[in-house]
């Protein structure tokens, strides 16, 4: 009897974590990359998988190709919108692959799948301003080569794309030496304000109207065609039947005329993308859904609680390790030299390419800029220490020895009391240098401070600007004048007499 009611008890447990488990919703993660189209059509999908009841995540503004594309494959997003122009040319270089049944099942090898075209064709062109165009004589992108000294600004990525640049270069022997890389919402100001002649555009941009420009003809068919579709990993269907079947209904839904009213709803108009996509839902699917348009102090205390995390931890992290190296550094001549040296050469890495590398390592998110920050706090803090302690006049540390204090004891009695004061200099430096560096992390989804500058770059919004940047700026302030207090707390009054 015993053992029945043991079974039952069993049975009814695994019937109710079975239930628990089939009742809960799934969890979906979506990306889009950094500009304005993405970000959108990202709105688009996240709604779309959010009306089905799904627990939905949405990592806007993720970066470019290389970083959507390691996100999905990794399963730290599950779909993100995309371009079969960029999947053939960027992702699937030196394949075969360029029909869209070809793309299909070149990344089924990968575990990803590639919905139908969603309507649209957003291919490369460049422009001009039509004043320009006109007085030079440039209709087609072969006009280029009469005129070598045309000033050229690319957006970042397709400077280096498979498909960008290099390749245009060669396939029309442009003889153009000024080029430079740019971020590509900037360049549209940079063609207005006439520093540069000629940009590359997406065929779908709202700013070719407002700004005038003329598209060129790519008249020696360079770029192929560039359908949006939806990419996703292949175990969403199991987990989210319903999520993929929601989003099939974007397929063969969207204009080119569509998306170019949407962008310039977006950058001209300043109705935030989650209203237009759920405008377009309305409108198009007869779907009603209620975007969420966080309101500024709303995001201004998000973005604070983010930054703070990014730059506590790290900073925390940087302080438990760098002490004991400058301790080591004092102590041991050669090994100091060494460890300054290491510390001093991360130094000299650009903080986007050590973002960058931390990626395939980490992934996105808060553990690569965590890391990187950490990185970035080794050298002032070592070198303050190593330079406190290797500063302590012989007299004091013989007269230690000579109390017959053990080096321990000398280290955390006498010596680390009389470095406190540079060694606290070397923390506050760090601090903001990491408070300023952890901006940039918004490029790979950890929000903070940065998320409203790179978005308002991207929108050409001066206050969104303004909303990343005061508030860092401030947190700086804050952060030195913390550190000044607990100077005068933890430094005793006559060291810093003697030290001013």
């Amino acid at each position: 009897m015993i053992r029945v009611t043991r079974h039952w008890v069993a049975a009814v447990l695994l019937w109710l974590l079975a239930g628990s488990a089939l009742g809960q919703e799934p969890r979906v993660t979506v990306g889009s990359k950094k500009f304005t189209e993405s970000v959108i059509l990202g709105e688009l999908l996240t709604q779309l998988a959010a009306s089905t009841g799904a627990e939905v995540e949405y990592r806007s503004e993720l970066g470019g190709t290389r970083v959507l594309w390691s996100a999905l494959r990794r399963g730290e997003i599950d779909l993100y919108p995309e371009y079969t122009g960029t999947i053939s040319q960027e992702i699937l270089a030196g394949s075969e692959a360029s029909t869209i049944d070809e793309i299909r099942d070149a990344l089924a090898a990968e575990g990803i799948v590639v919905s139908a075209p969603l309507g649209f064709n957003n291919t490369y062109i460049l422009g001009m301003k039509e004043d320009v165009a006109e007085q030079r004589g440039i209709r087609a992108i072969s006009d280029l080569a009469r005129h070598p000294d045309l000033r050229f600004g690319f957006s970042n990525e397709f400077m280096d794309r498979e498909d960008g640049w290099p390749s245009l270069r060669r396939h029309y022997a442009l003889p153009q030496r000024d080029v430079r890389g740019m971020d590509h919402d900037l360049a549209y100001r940079g063609l207005a304000a006439r520093s540069i002649d000629l940009i590359d555009l997406y065929s779908t941009d709202a700013e070719i109207q407002y700004y005038g420009l003329r598209r060129l003809e790519d008249d020696r068919a360079h770029f192929p065609r560039y359908d949006a579709v939806i990419l996703y990993r292949d175990d969403l269907e199991p987990r989210a039947s319903k999520v993929v079947a929601a989003l099939s209904a974007l397929e063969h839904a969207v204009t080119a005329s569509d998306m170019t009213g949407m962008n310039a709803k977006a950058k001209i108009e300043n109705v935030s993308e989650a209203r237009i996509a759920s405008e377009f839902l309305e409108r198009r699917l007869g779907l009603k859904t209620e975007p969420h348009d966080a309101g500024a102090w709303e995001r201004f205390w998000v973005n604070t609680v983010e930054h703070l995390f990014l730059v506590a931890v790290s900073l925390v992290m940087a302080i438990g390790v760098s002490i004991p190296l400058g301790v080591i550094a004092a102590r041991f001549a050669r090994v100091g030299q060494v460890i300054l040296g290491v510390v001093g050469v991360i130094q000299t890495i650009p903080a986007l390419a050590l973002l960058v590398f931390m990626i395939p390592l980490l992934g996105i998110g808060a553990a690569p800029a965590i890391a990187a920050l950490f990185l970035y706090s080794l050298l002032p803090i070592v070198r303050n220490t190593h330079a406190g302690l290797h500063d302590i006049p012989g007299p004091i540390v013989e007269s230690a020895i000579a109390l017959g204090l053990s080096p321990r004891q000398r280290l955390r009695l006498v010596e680390l009391p009389l470095a406190a004061r540079s060694i606290l200099a070397g923390i506050k430096t760090s601090a903001v240098i990491n408070i300023g560096t952890a901006t940039l992390g918004a490029l790979i989804g950890t929000g903070g401070y940065g998320q409203p500058i790179l978005t308002g770059i991207r929108l050409d919004d001066v206050g969104l600007i303004m909303q990343g940047a005061v508030p860092a700026a401030g947190l700086a302030v804050l952060c030195q004048t913390a550190f000044e207090l607990a100077e005068s707390r933890l430094v005793s009054k006559g060291l810093r007499i003697k030290a001013s």
